[in-house]
């Protein structure tokens, strides 16, 4: 189940709630009880490092790998 992030506008408290996706834009209460909340944008890192390219496996390099090239 994905999560969601929002900030309360009352506290400025930032907290997050695991729902499904068809209540993503339903309203979220603070858990301090407030319920001026914003949901806010994430970014999701899946894996690897910023600019990282897996290496080529077949030990060729130039276009198609190397084999048709002349």
């Amino acid at each position: 189940m994905p999560r969601y992030e929002y900030r309360c506008r009352s506290c400025g408290h930032t907290f997050e709630l695991r729902r499904p996706m068809a209540q993503s834009s339903a309203p979220a209460s603070c858990p301090a009880g407030h319920e001026d909340t914003v949901k806010l944008l994430s970014t999701v890192a899946v894996g690897g490092s910023a600019g990282s390219a897996p290496a080529p496996s077949d030990g060729g390099g130039g276009c198609c790998g190397g084999g048709c090239c002349g």
